[in-house]
C-alpha cells in the first residue's frame, strides 16, 4: 500500500488490552489534558473547578462537606479553600451553627469564573464526545457513576 511505510506501526497491548482500568486511565489523560488547554488562562485545575462547582450548587456549605463530596482528604482542603478565597473567588464566613465551621459562598468573580468554565467546558466535552449520542453519553456517565458508587 503506497503510503504506509510513513504510519508508525502500533505495538499491541498484550494483556492491558482487556483491563478496564488502563482503559480508564487512557480516557482519563484525554481528559485532564484537553481541560488544562479548555480552560488555560482562567487560573483553573480541575480541583479547584470541582470546589467551585460544589460551592456554586450548595451555597453556604462547609468545606468538610466538599471534601466529602469530591473525595478529598480534609488536610488538602484547607489549603485549596485558602487558594480560592485569596483568589477571591470565595467568600469563608464562620458556620452559624458550628463555630468551628466555615460557610463557603460564591464571590461574584467566582460565579464570572464558573460561567466562562462551564462555556469552555462544554465545548471540550462536545469536542471530545462527538463520536457519543446522547444515549452513548448517559450510558457512559451511568457506568462511570456505578464504579464511583464503590468508593462510598
Amino acid at each position: 500500500m503506497a503510503g504506509s511505510e510513513n504510519v508508525p506501526r502500533r505495538a499491541a497491548l498484550g494483556p492491558l488490552e482487556d483491563f478496564v482500568g488502563y482503559h480508564l486511565r487512557r480516557a482519563s489523560h484525554l481528559f485532564g489534558s484537553d481541560f488544562a488547554r479548555a480552560v488555560e488562562g482562567t487560573g483553573m485545575r480541575q480541583v479547584l473547578f470541582g470546589i467551585l462547582s460544589v460551592v456554586s450548587a450548595n451555597s453556604g456549605i462547609n468545606q468538610g462537606e466538599v471534601g466529602r463530596a469530591l473525595g478529598i482528604k480534609r488536610a488538602n482542603m484547607v489549603s485549596l479553600i485558602t487558594e480560592l478565597v485569596d483568589l477571591g473567588l470565595l467568600d469563608r464566613q464562620a458556620d452559624a451553627d458550628d463555630r468551628r465551621a466555615f460557610a463557603l459562598t460564591l464571590t461574584g468573580k467566582g460565579a464570572d469564573v464558573i460561567a466562562e468554565c462551564l462555556e469552555r467546558l462544554t465545548a471540550h466535552e462536545a469536542r471530545l464526545l462527538s463520536s457519543f449520542d446522547t444515549t452513548d453519553r448517559a450510558a457512559l456517565i451511568a457506568l462511570l457513576r456505578r464504579l464511583e458508587a464503590l468508593e462510598s
